[in-house]
């Protein structure tokens, strides 16, 4: 009788979910992060809500460019590298298909499997599918599962926004006497979210990232209402 022990990300389509999920959540924290220490330091400087409201503005659509761009270019150049190596490993297989099998019984050799039963899956891979066996083993490249950069990019811009929604209503909404610390409450309860949910999805404990992650964010949020405060102050000198 079989013992269930739930399920397990053993099928490779798996893997580039979990780093897309992964990525959201980077993206959230990253609006977070970056929102909230803008304009606490900018509503630490001015009693004033419009130049809040202009400068949280001005941050999350520049954050979110920056992120698309970031993002679309990083992907790009992994997804140009990976087309190159499924090229190369297509034109050797077209050009040395005798080599490249003795190569892929050597790998699951390697792995364990005797010579005999190396030999015996690298030709039944090989007369399914020469190439996808071959970038599986290789490379660990699934040809069709390749990252699409626009994706990336759109993907990275709205989980910048939406971690960056958050700080940016507290400010502006929240009442002047209390939009500050508001504010800090609910960018650190936020980061405890993203860094819990990066924590669950990397299979880590929870309380270690969390705490690493909103003590990271109250930081900030300090060193930017702090430099709010000096200048603030001096202006008003």
């Amino acid at each position: 009788m079989s013992v269930p022990h739930g399920v397990e990300p053993h099928s490779l389509t798996l893997a580039p979910r979990l780093n897309w999920l992964r990525a959201g959540v980077l993206g959230a924290n990253d609006g977070i992060v970056s929102i909230a220490a803008l304009v606490v330091g900018v509503a630490a400087a001015t009693n004033e809500t419009l130049p809040v409201v202009i400068a949280g503005t001005a941050g999350i659509i520049a954050g979110s460019l920056s992120m698309a761009l970031g993002e679309y270019v990083s992907v790009s150049s992994q997804r140009d590298s990976e087309a190159a190596l499924i090229e190369r490993e297509r034109q050797e297989l077209t050009d040395f298909p005798e080599a490249e099998l003795q190569e892929l019984a050597e790998l699951y050799e390697a792995k364990g499997l005797s010579p005999a039963t190396a030999m015996t899956v690298a030709t039944e891979l090989t007369s399914n599918d020469a190439l996808a066996a071959h970038l599986e083993a290789e490379l660990g490249i699934d040809e069709l599962q390749l990252t699409n950069p626009w994706h990336a990019a759109v993907s990275s811009a709205l989980s910048f926004l939406a971690g960056a929604a958050l700080p940016m209503l507290a400010i502006t909404l929240a009442e002047e006497s209390i939009r500050i610390p508001l504010t800090f409450a609910a960018s650190l309860v936020a980061l405890g979210l993203t860094g819990g949910i990066g924590a669950y999805l990397g299979h880590s404990p929870l309380l270690r990232p969390v705490i690493r992650v909103m003590t990271g964010g109250a930081l900030a949020l300090a060193v930017t209402w702090g430099i709010g405060l000096l200048l603030g102050g001096e202006v008003a000198l």
